[in-house]
């Protein structure tokens, strides 16, 4: 096994807190019990493959700087209940398990099967993880206990389910990816008083809860729309967009958004590439559109954050505000 005490170390360094039953967990729990994929990218602050469906979807396993922080904000104590959507290989399932200890309990539910068979043969040995398929992330698990106490969910997702809300307890809360695929900000939604307390911890870059979100296939509207608005924040950001740019990207999104909500993605469907409505918008769009792709690339490949590599034993400090996936 790689230098995992190592790897903590610089998490440290770079800023991710790191708390003694955190340190512990990920000490004691092997990252290679829950992937057959190479691990060696997980000791440089990298994701980690654990399951590819057969249309081409990777699912992985999140960077250590991400699940640490995960579990940091998750406020874990020794007996507490805890609800995991979404599988991440199981991992994160073996990490709250051993910190919540004996009398905790954890759950994980997935819409996959896939990911829920391969999470159940990773944790034979953890009595206290219950796994469980779900038929959709909007749908309310089957004979699943009333009432939720602390959420974490591993991937992105617009909204909370609404059986999520209506089951929290008072004080119970839910860590969440809210937003669109593009990007997302990490949310602390907080039941006070029968109304959910929201606190933004930050951007991240989550790939979907369900995995057959992520399989490839033609962007829709509505995804373009984000992407374009998400890099005019990023060159707003750099400055690197001038007014007119911008007014024609703005007008390009609601003309996106304005688009049949039925429409099939170019390619998909009874309509010709060139005459699809999508395809004669970005081309009246050319003169800003184009200039920008390669930013427009960027957003659909991140450069994602790695306090943990290696090479930040090179840096003395760091605020450790670059909280990606």
């Amino acid at each position: 096994m790689a230098d995992i005490a190592g790897l903590l170390r610089r998490l440290e360094k770079g800023g991710i807190p790191i708390t003694p039953s955190i340190r512990d967990a990920m000490l004691e729990v092997e990252i290679e019990d829950f992937t057959d994929y190479e691990t060696e990218p997980f000791y440089v602050d990298r994701p980690v493959p654990f399951m590819e469906t057969d249309a081409g979807a990777m699912k992985t396993i999140s960077a250590p700087h991400m699940v640490a922080t995960l579990l940091h904000h998750m406020e874990l104590k020794s007996g507490e209940d805890v609800t995991i959507l979404g599988a991440k290989g199981g991992y994160i399932a073996a990490l709250v398990a051993k910190i919540v200890g004996e009398h905790g309990c954890v759950r994980v539910l997935d819409p996959s099967i896939d990911a829920v068979v391969h999470v159940r043969q990773r944790l034979t040995h953890w009595p206290t993880v219950e796994v469980r398929e779900l038929e959709s992330i909007d749908v309310a698990p089957v004979a699943f206990p009333g009432e939720l106490h602390r959420v974490l969910v591993t991937g992105q997702v617009n909204s909370l389910p609404d059986w999520m809300v209506e089951r929290m307890v008072e004080g119970g809360f839910v860590l969440a990816p809210l937003g669109p695929k593009t990007s997302q900000q990490l949310m602390k939604m907080e039941l006070q008083e029968g109304e959910l307390m929201p606190t933004d911890l930050g951007p991240v870059s989550f790939g979907p809860v369900d995995v057959r979100q992520g399989e490839p296939g033609p962007m829709n509207a509505d995804e373009l729309a984000d992407m374009i608005e998400l890099t005019i924040q990023t060159c707003e950001d750099l400055g690197l967009i001038e007014d007119d740019e911008r007014h024609a990207m703005q007008d390009l999104i609601v003309n996106l958004r304005n688009l049949p909500a039925d429409l099939p993605p170019p390619g998909e469907g009874a309509i010709p590439m060139e005459e699809h409505p999508m395809i004669q918008l970005m081309w009246e769009a050319a003169p800003s559109f184009f200039r920008l792709w390669p930013m427009l690339q960027t957003m659909i490949h991140p450069n994602l954050a790695q306090p943990g590599a290696e090479d930040w034993d090179d840096f003395e400090e760091s605020d450790g505000s670059d909280f990606e996936l």
